[in-house]
């Protein structure tokens, strides 16, 4: 018998975070996991109007919120001041930022969680969440 894998449904995920099933969250979320980097507001307003989803900022300003809240998304904070959103269901990674030409890659690590775990056998502490970015020159613009 072969086996199948259940396709995602972004409709059941929303409403398992009782979320009302909306066509601009649904194209927020279909969106966010299409993207290959973290977005910001603006990206994600393009992609929308793009698509013909009508929707004001103030309205994925607060869709954002709601879904940090929620635990659907992680906030990346690649520059001062600027929000950055990917799911909080991708793999657990983290992002090389090229400062000249503002580039993000997204680099696998297995180190933090066995780091996380020493942390708790030797210090007592249970890291709930963490965040690390690195900075510095992508190899096109080292050339």
């Amino acid at each position: 018998m072969l086996g199948f894998l259940k396709q995602h449904d972004c409709k059941d995920e929303l409403k398992e975070y009782n979320l009302k099933v909306t066509p601009a969250r649904l194209a927020v979320m279909k969106f966010l996991e299409s993207s290959k980097q973290p977005v910001d507001v603006n990206t994600i307003l393009a992609y929308l109007r793009k698509n013909d989803v009508n929707v004001d900022p103030a309205t994925i300003f607060r869709m954002m919120n709601n879904f940090l809240q929620k635990g659907i998304i992680k906030e990346i904070r690649i520059e001062k001041g600027k929000s950055n959103y990917e799911l909080a269901s991708k793999e657990d990674h983290h992002h090389l930022v090229c400062e000249k030409c503002g580039g993000v890659e997204s680099v696998l690590d297995n180190t933090i969680p066995r780091m996380e775990k020493e942390i708790k056998e030797k210090q007592g502490f249970l890291v709930k969440r963490h965040e690390l970015e690195f900075f510095g020159i992508c190899k096109n613009c080292q050339s």
